[in-house]
């Protein structure tokens, strides 16, 4: 083992501690390679290990071979079924007036998460994927409307992105389904905006898998290396069992909790 390499533990807890101690702020530029080997007296090679390091322990964010930045610490978060109880309750107070009497998850998706730095919504009509065309049970020519809805609740945090398709065919009727300003503050969630079109929403399934992250979803994420990416495909069907929505919903395994609730019909007496 060469001295450079001997210096690596000890340069990586004294900027560990650099860190945790707020010395380095969330969100601030990090060293170059350059700047790190200069303060150190290592190689690029060992000052290119030292932040390859701090990635995999997650207290820097960035591309590899582009701009590091100190991590901004992930918003845990929860995504509990039972918000759909809630929403398809909220959909009904909504066109009663009252506005104010559930708070809203992440754009219905069942997620909840803190407060936002930003976030927006864009909307399209579009031929939806071949998977999606499957699950929405689409002919050849059949469009969807399809919104993206991205958040990120602090500057150089990860980003957060679910996107919803939608039969074109069901929503044609209502041009606010197609608003993203409207859509970006809609006071009763997908189930409301169904409602608005004479949908009743049934049931919802969600589907789940893992996967290991691409190079792009690591980055617009902020994932750490070793880290997978959790997928929620959720499918909402009407009460004749007709599907009316897919949303795509990933979801980094580092910050969320996923809660599942099964209500279990009694014996019969």
């Amino acid at each position: 083992m060469s001295k450079y390499e001997r210096k690596s533990p000890r340069i990586v807890a004294e900027l560990l501690d650099e860190i945790s101690s707020g010395k380095r702020r969330p969100g601030e530029q990090f060293l170059t390679i350059a700047q790190l080997a200069e303060k150190y007296d290592v190689s690029p090679n060992t000052a290119s290990g030292v932040i390859k390091q701090l990635k995999t322990l997650g207290a820097l964010s960035g591309k590899t071979g582009g701009k590091t930045w100190v991590r901004v610490p992930p918003v845990p978060a929860k995504r509990d079924t039972q918000r759909y109880l809630e929403e398809k309750a909220r959909a009904a107070l909504v066109d009663a007036g009252e506005r104010g009497a559930f708070g809203v998850s992440e754009y219905d998706t069942g997620v909840t998460i803190g407060s936002l730095h930003h976030n927006g919504v864009r909307v399209d009509v579009v031929e939806p994927p071949e998977d999606v065309a499957a699950v929405l049970r689409l002919g050849p020519g059949e469009r969807v409307r399809r919104v993206i809805y991205e958040r990120r609740h602090q500057e150089h945090a990860g980003l957060s992105r679910s996107t919803s398709y939608v039969p074109y065919e069901l929503i044609k009727d209502n041009p606010d389904l197609l608003n993203s300003e409207l859509l970006a503050n809609w006071p009763g969630g997908m189930m409301h905006e169904l409602r608005t079109v004479g949908i009743e929403a049934g049931e919802i399934v969600d589907h789940v898998s893992v996967t290991v992250p691409t190079a792009e979803e690591s980055h617009d994420y902020d994932i750490p290396p070793g880290v997978p990416l959790i997928h929620i495909r959720k499918v909402t069907f009407d009460i004749t069992g007709r599907p009316v929505e897919v949303a795509d919903i990933p979801l980094p395994g580092d910050r969320v909790e996923l809660i599942f609730r099964t209500p279990l019909p009694r014996w019969a007496e």
